[in-house]
């Protein structure tokens, strides 16, 4: 690859409608981001290959296949329509738009190992409903040997995380640096109490908060993106 778009929508390079699963572009820049050296002072080795059902994976040298995912969800058409009519068709696609371009991906193992992998756990949980900031949570308590809603399910992947060492290894690898503040805490999309309250929008206001700080993150991102190249 000669560069990377930013603003590209990776909706536009799939034919089945989900990139995670049929976009060759994604992948070809997922693979230009993250083949790399690790915190662990082994190089990342990585190449993109299709499964016995035609989905992209990608292949590398130290753990098992990888499998790309949207990070943030944008609750459009789910939960039986409740979020219908919340955000204007301006707000809406703005949202759908930010959340599929390259910042609002990420990569996790794709074989299962005893159950749920950590994409689909992420997205069966009712404590996590697919949203990143929670899992990002879930992912710096592992890192403290703390419980969350989905310790057990990072803890099958242990091997993978072992690679970054640390959650400060993870953030930097990943370029979440926008995602947590000074001290390593996370910069909730909605207000947290421990995994208490239900992570869903629970008014208008609070939707509109959420898609404003996803995209904010979202560009945030994609800005540490180019920076780093």
């Amino acid at each position: 690859m000669n560069g990377i778009d930013v603003d590209f929508d990776f909706r536009k390079d799939s034919k089945c409608g989900d990139p995670d699963t049929d976009s060759q572009k994604l992948y070809d820049t997922h693979k230009f981001l993250w083949n790399k050296m690790l915190p662990c002072g082994k190089f990342f080795d990585l190449k993109i290959i299709r499964d016995n059902y035609g989905r992209l994976l990608i292949k590398n040298n130290l753990c098992d296949n990888l499998s790309s995912d949207r990070m943030c969800p944008h609750f459009d058409g789910k939960y039986n329509g409740k979020f219908d009519g919340w955000l204007s068709d301006f707000e809406r696609e703005e949202l759908k738009h930010k959340v599929r371009t390259i910042g609002g991906h990420i990569i996790f193992p794709a074989q299962k190992i005893n159950g749920f992998t950590i994409n689909q756990a992420r997205g069966v949980s009712r404590k996590i409903c697919d949203r990143f900031d929670l899992t990002l949570e879930c992912i710096r308590r592992f890192y403290q040997s703390e419980q969350s809603p989905l310790y057990d399910t990072l803890m099958r992947y242990k091997d993978f995380f072992d690679l970054f060492i640390n959650f400060s290894g993870y953030v930097d690898f990943f370029l979440f640096q926008y995602f947590i503040d000074e001290k390593e805490q996370i910069k909730f999309s909605l207000p947290f109490d421990n995994f208490n309250r239900t992570p869903l929008p629970l008014t208008v206001d609070e939707y509109k908060q959420y898609k404003t700080h996803t995209i904010d993150l979202m560009n945030s991102r994609n800005k540490r993106i180019l920076e780093s190249l």
